[in-house]
Formats: structure tokens, sequence, C-alpha cells
């Protein structure tokens, strides 16, 4: 309870606090107008305080004299900046027909390799979408040599890329249907080759990169000779001749000038191509091959090529020696016998005694056992494994009598090994 002293102060607290949240929630004086426009009049100038009307009329000549001065314009045009080019493009609606940019033959072609680069094994299934594609761009004889032009230089550049742009050469050269009196594909391509064989002195003089390229070159001719098939009048395609005498006489400049870089493009080009070379020379009556042979020989003793290089060349001879590696047919199956057929008991199974032996029909020792397992498989199919020993569910122990049996073929093995 409060007495009357203390009755003035508290009566006074309670007015300042009615009036801060009267001034707080009730402010006397209105917000301040936008400078950009003029004050807002209600048509009483009286009822305006001195300080609002004082600021409306600031405002309004600040705004009025900014205006005057202004060099603003909206009629003004698009503001680039000066590092960037003004662009004047075609502008295409979405219903436009050039709205998507069409690409070029270059693009296309690249884009063609790269997926056959990157997915060889997907030639098959493509290459007829390619061909559509290819056909529907090539219309005049201009845009047909642009083509061969792309897929030589693609196939020539590419790493690893000469077997299968041969291979869509040659199915090009058989597909694409334009046919201009200066040559179709395939004769526009033979003679971009020949264009490049023409040179090839030239190349073996030049820089490194020159030297490579050609390289690349001789390695894409030697696959273009392999799958290129020209239709003879017999109906059967052969290959092309004219490449025949281009890769003798590319192995010929290339061993004239006998550093490692060109060895090693001569020896690549003959693993890759020797036996096809060796065969057509051989039944033209050409010795053509053994002078190949020869000249590889004579660079061996004379040449001073490198030790990687130097072995190459010994095992390329080696190779052609040995017929380039390949097998005689083998014998009929009825006439085969261990003896005239490398591969006569290769299929057969192949067992192993208690201490890990392998053996097999092939093994005179084991021959004996090797038949008793086999006619007891023949009589239980279902009891033995595929190694010959007997295939159970459980841990049972094996029968006692061929247990015996086993255990004695296994001593008679061990004494004939110590004899």
């Amino acid at each position: 309870m409060y007495n009357n002293n203390n009755s003035t102060p508290s009566s006074s607290s309670s007015s300042e606090a009615g009036d801060a949240r009267s001034s707080l929630f009730n402010p006397g004086e209105p917000l301040r107008q936008p400078r950009t426009t003029p004050p807002v009049s209600d048509g009483n100038s009286d009822s305006r305080s001195p300080v609002l009307s004082n600021s409306g009329h600031n405002s309004s000549s600040a705004a009025d004299a900014l205006v005057k001065n202004s060099k603003l314009s909206a009629a003004a045009p698009e503001f680039v900046p000066g590092c960037y080019a003004l662009c004047q493009g075609d502008v295409y609606s979405e219903e436009s027909e050039e709205y998507y940019a069409e690409a070029s033959l270059a693009e296309l072609v690249q884009d063609f390799v790269s997926h056959l680069n990157s997915s060889p094994g997907s030639f098959e299934s493509e290459i007829e979408y390619i061909t559509d594609t290819l056909n529907s761009w090539v219309t005049t004889e201009e845009i047909l040599q642009e083509l061969v032009e792309l897929i030589y230089v693609q196939s020539t550049s590419i790493p690893n890329f000469a077997y299968t742009g041969a291979r869509l050469c040659n199915h090009l050269s058989h597909h694409i249907r334009l046919t201009p009196t200066n040559g179709n594909f395939r004769q526009l391509l033979l003679k971009r080759c020949q264009t490049e064989y023409e040179q090839r002195e030239q190349s073996m003089r030049g820089d490194p990169e020159t030297q490579k390229k050609f390289h690349s070159y001789v390695l894409f001719l030697g696959e273009l000779y392999l799958n290129l098939e020209v239709k003879s009048g017999k109906g059967t395609p052969g290959r092309a001749n004219v490449l025949l005498g281009a890769l003798k006489d590319l192995l010929n400049t290339l061993f004239s000038h006998p550093d490692d870089p060109n060895l090693i493009c001569a020896v690549k080009l003959l693993k890759l191509s020797g036996s096809i070379l060796d065969d057509t020379w051989k039944e033209r009556g050409q010795s053509d091959m053994s002078e190949i042979i020869k000249k590889i020989e004579d660079i061996l003793l004379d040449a001073k090529c490198s030790r990687d290089v130097r072995q190459m060349l010994l095992k390329l001879v080696e190779l052609q020696s040995s017929n380039w590696g390949r097998v005689l047919t083998a014998a009929v199956s009825s006439d085969a016998t261990p003896d005239n057929d490398p591969n006569y008991f290769m299929n057969e199974p192949t067992f192993y005694t208690a201490d890990g032996t392998p053996f097999t029909a092939a093994d005179p020792e084991y021959s004996d056992k090797y038949q008793e397992i086999l006619d007891r498989e023949d009589y239980f199919p279902d009891a033995y494994e595929e190694n010959g020993n007997e295939s159970s569910d459980d841990d049972d122990e094996m029968d006692p009598e061929i247990e015996e049996a086993f255990e004695k073929f296994c001593m008679e093995s061990d004494a004939r090994r110590k004899k």
C-alpha cells in the first residue's frame, strides 16, 4: 500500500510509459515519401506539418533536377560490355526447321569414327545406319571427294583404327550409291593412297612427325590390302592387286632407310600381311618374299639397329621360315592317330594320382590304369566326377577294393619313377 508521498512519482512514471507506447504505435509524423516521386497531397495544406511540407518540397526539387540532368533513355539500345563481340546471328523459333543447327559432314564422320573406335564390336550392327546416313549426304562429286579424304585422314591418324577403317572403306566402296564419272568411292580412295605413295621418299627424309604419319599410312595400306574386296567378272571378289606392288615398294623404301622406326614399321607390316603376300607371290611364281628376307638378313649383319629391333628382325625371319606360324591341316578324324595328329589327346580327360600327379591317355606308363578308370565310368557314369574320382554326397570312405587297387597303382607308379 502506497502513501501519498509516493503517489506523485508513481503517476508520473505511469504517464511516461503511456507516452512511450503512444509514440511507438501512433507516430505523430508520417513516413517520408520516396525522393523519386512528389509527396502525396490530400488537398488540406493546413493539416500538414511544417517538417513534411519542407521535406516534400526538397524531394520534388531533387527529383526534377535528376530528371533534367540524366542522360538515361528508355529507348537506348541494349548495353553490351566492350570485351564481348555483338552477335547478330539469326534468331529461330522452336517451330523453325533451322532451330537446331545441322552438323557438317566432317562432324558427322568424326562422330561415326569415334563411336567405331571406342566400340569396334558394334561395327556390324551400326554400319547400315552409318551407310544410309552418308548416302543421304553424298549427293555430289565434291561431297564424295570430301568423304574419302575425311575417312582416309581418320584411318591414318587415329591409333589402332587402321583395321576398322579398312573395313569401313570396304563396306562403303560397295554401298555408296553415288558413282560419278571421275570415279566411285573405291577409285577415289586408291587415288588418295597413290598420292601418298608417290611421296614416300620425301616422307622418309621428313621430320619425325612426317615419318610417323607415313608409317601409319603404310600400316593402313596393309589393312586395306587384306580387307578391300574388288568384284571381278567371275563373281568371286578378290583383293586389290594394285596394292600388292605398292606394298613391296614401301617395304623396300623402309629397308633402304634402316633406322629403328622404319624397321619397326616394316616388321609390323610383315607380321600383318606377310603370309598373304608370300602366298600371292608364290602363286605368281615370284620370289619377292625371298628378296625381302635377304634384305633383312643383310640389315642384321650390317645395320646399326638397336638390340630390341635386331631381336624383332630375327623373330620375323624365324616366323617366315616356319610358314608364318601356320600349322598343317590336321588329319581326318577317322585317320587320326597319336603319331600324325598332335591334337589327338586334346579332348581326353585328365586324371590325378594320389600324390596329385596328372596323367592322361598320352602317358604310356599310366595307360592301363587310365583305361580301367574309363571302363568304370562307362559302367557307372553318374558315380564319377570330371577328374576320375568317385563322386559322393557325403564323406563316406572309398570302396575297399577300389582303394586297394588305387594304392597298388600308385606304388607301381612310384617304383617306375624311382627306376
